[in-house]
């Protein structure tokens, strides 16, 4: 029985896990769209919409009090959680947040594609709800 139990394992130890949703937020988050199974997808789309979160509540409370130092403790947040990027946290912050701040969650979407030739496993794309490729 699973009562209580929460997760995907992806027959994968916790580090290759938390190195595995580390690094498909990041691409997620500096491309717009990938291309992955559809449960790594799903396994990966929550971490990605609560760094948005993070950013927009940051954000919003510094801007409430009108002080800009409160964002710094956000912006740390996402940073550890993002490898400390800071190319991708400056747009975390500077792109993404202010783009979705009057949405109130549901930043990602995910297509499921069909299966993959080489093993039969159902493919999807994740991308961020308004992403428009840069032709």
């Amino acid at each position: 029985m699973r009562h209580r139990k929460h997760g995907k394992k992806l027959n994968r130890s916790s580090s290759h896990r938390k190195a595995l949703r580390m690094n498909l937020a990041t691409e997620l988050l500096r491309r717009g769209r990938i291309r992955t199974t559809f449960h790594k997808a799903k396994f990966v789309q929550s971490h990605a919409e609560r760094m948005i979160t993070l950013a927009k509540r940051g954000l919003a409370k510094a801007e409430s009090k009108g002080d800009n130092l409160i964002a710094v403790h956000a912006r740390r947040q996402v940073a550890r959680r993002l490898n400390n990027d800071r190319v991708l946290v400056g747009k975390v912050f500077d792109e993404l947040a202010p783009r979705y701040k009057d949405r109130p969650g549901g930043y990602t979407r995910i297509l499921k594609l069909g299966p993959r030739k080489g093993d039969n496993a159902e493919m999807a794309l994740i991308e961020l709800v308004d992403f428009a490729p840069a032709d």
